[in-house]
């Protein structure tokens, strides 16, 4: 009886460790590689992390929240709207393998840069477009981009996304890490994130893992 309990807590153990380097494996940067990262916020963070999980060169995909007053905020209390944070994932990328313009177009082909505080049924402050840069060439290149769009009139209004710089980025619970892909028939994935996903693969396909 010792026996089989001790074979089982080895490979309970064995199990943990290999969950753990799949987990490191997902998540490994070749040393070689000289990282960036980008912040958005497009609405709720599970579309916006399913959506750039997708891209080649993305390395890792965070949601979590930033923008506001409230330390370390809490999901219930960002939805409240009184922390003055945003939805937001941090991406980490490969500059040299995906340029932060192909991730801002990304960004603005994949959800509504015209709505105020909300993107379809998701509504409050939290949801709002924002860009959050750290550099002062992401600033440039976000405005930029924000012209151009603007004098094409490629959307039938003005564009509202925010522009400002990032203050502290608190990481989202985790279990808001990987939401689509562990959830794949709730609700909200089915049918928010999965047509949104199907789309952006479309248009977006050489860049797409």
């Amino acid at each position: 009886m010792k026996k089989t309990i001790l074979s089982l807590i080895v490979l309970l153990g064995l199990t943990a460790c290999m969950a753990e380097d799949k987990q490191t494996e997902q998540e490994m940067i070749p040393e070689n590689v000289k990282t960036e990262t980008a912040v958005f916020g497009a609405g709720c963070f599970w579309c916006v992390e399913a959506v750039f999980q997708q891209l080649k060169g993305v390395y890792k995909v965070e949601p979590g929240y930033t923008g506001g007053t409230t330390k370390n905020p809490t999901y219930k209390e960002v939805c409240s709207s009184n922390t003055g944070h945003a939805e937001v994932a941090k991406i980490t990328y490969n500059p040299e393998e995906i340029s932060y313009e192909k991730l801002l177009e990304v960004f603005f082909k994949t959800h509504d840069p015209t709505t105020l505080n909300y993107q379809g049924n998701d509504h409050g402050a939290q949801y709002r477009s924002a860009i959050f840069y750290n550099s002062e060439m992401q600033k440039q290149l976000a405005d930029s981009m924000i012209m151009e769009l603007n004098n094409e009139m490629i959307y039938p209004d003005p564009i509202v996304t925010e522009v400002t710089k990032l203050g502290e980025f608190y990481v989202a619970e985790d279990y808001h890490h990987n939401y689509y892909l562990n959830n794949p028939n709730q609700g909200y994935c089915v049918y928010v994130i999965q047509p949104k996903v199907k789309k952006f693969k479309k248009e977006f396909k050489e860049y797409t893992k």
